[in-house]
């Protein structure tokens, strides 16, 4: 192939590869306001098996999906369990060793002994280091529980009724989000555990911490998320106040945890954690504002159940 002939190919050549870049960023161009319109969209998400609700056979704690659950997990696991099992394992020992060498065959005559200064020292010292060991994490673990909410943290204020919930988005108009079991039917045909699932439920940005305000409207509820490591106590007349942090998005299920009456058990709570650009499009979907901005118009709320 002459020299000429060479570079007449690879202009060739290169053209073609030119060509080909340009109208794949043509169609990425074309392609991207679609994908950002998805992005935006919001479809409720299906529940995982095996994550934010619980496990048949299990016997332990549900996976965590909050840096709190996740600390306390980990305290779980790496301080309790380990002082409890060495703890048990000893008094075993110290029976065992009772039992083989104080009986009255192996020891016919008893000991007169009333005091020994050393053991009491020893079991009166060893108590108190172990509770030393684990207060340290149990106070930090309880302190960053209660950290006040970062400012311009969302809030989402979430009402006890006798027997629902009510989920109000101040920062977003103001709007509240009704709740209510599914029947149990209805559930297993949309794929979610039976009295576990609702027809409406708390959806929150996931990976950013909210402000979440609990008050009563009758008696006393509790809002409880397992897998959040989540429990705060809904008290006619006053709110109180913690930090909720979803690590991913996914749906998360828990139930009233304080007995309030004759549908206690069927208050279900339902948390889905979605990605910023979905709760903006859910947002609106309610008829709520992004940004804070006042509403356009009253927004609608899903009906109460009858009485």
């Amino acid at each position: 192939m002459s020299p000429f002939e060479f570079v007449r190919r690879a202009g060739t050549a290169f053209r073609t590869a030119g060509h080909i870049m340009a109208g794949m960023a043509a169609t990425a161009a074309i392609a991207a306001p679609a994908l950002a319109q998805a992005a935006a969209t919001y479809v409720p998400a299906k529940p995982v098996e095996g994550k934010g609700q619980p496990i048949s056979g299990a016997y332990t704690f549900q996976d965590q999906y909050s840096p709190i659950g996740q600390e306390a997990l980990k305290m779980h696991d790496y301080v309790l369990i380990p002082v409890i099992t060495a703890i048990v394992l000893l008094v075993l020992i110290l029976l065992i060793v009772v039992v083989a060498k104080f009986n009255r065959r192996a020891n016919p005559v008893a000991s007169k002994t009333s005091h020994n200064t050393v053991i009491e020292v020893i079991w009166t010292l060893v108590p108190v280091l172990i509770l030393v060991v684990i207060a340290v994490p149990s106070i930090r673990l309880l302190a960053h529980q209660y950290e006040p909410a970062p400012k311009g943290a969302l809030t989402v204020k979430v009402t006890g009724y006798q027997w629902y919930w009510g989920y109000t988005y101040p920062d977003n108009g103001g709007f509240e989000v009704i709740s209510n079991m599914l029947p149990p039917a209805e559930a297993i045909k949309r794929g979610e555990p039976p009295q576990l699932a609702a027809d409406n439920r708390m959806v929150v940005p996931a990976g950013v911490p909210i402000r979440l305000q609990t008050t009563g409207s009758d008696v006393i509820h509790s809002f409880a998320v397992p897998s959040l490591w989540f429990k705060l106590d809904a008290v006619p007349g006053r709110i109180n106040e913690k930090v909720l942090m979803v690590n991913k998005p996914g749906v998360y299920y828990g139930q009233c945890s304080e007995l309030c009456g004759a549908r206690h058990g069927y208050m279900p709570i339902v948390v889905e954690a979605v990605t910023k650009p979905q709760f903006d499009a859910w947002i609106k979907s309610q008829g709520g504002t992004v940004g804070g901005a006042a509403p356009a118009a009253a927004p609608a709320a899903a009906a109460a159940p009858a009485a």
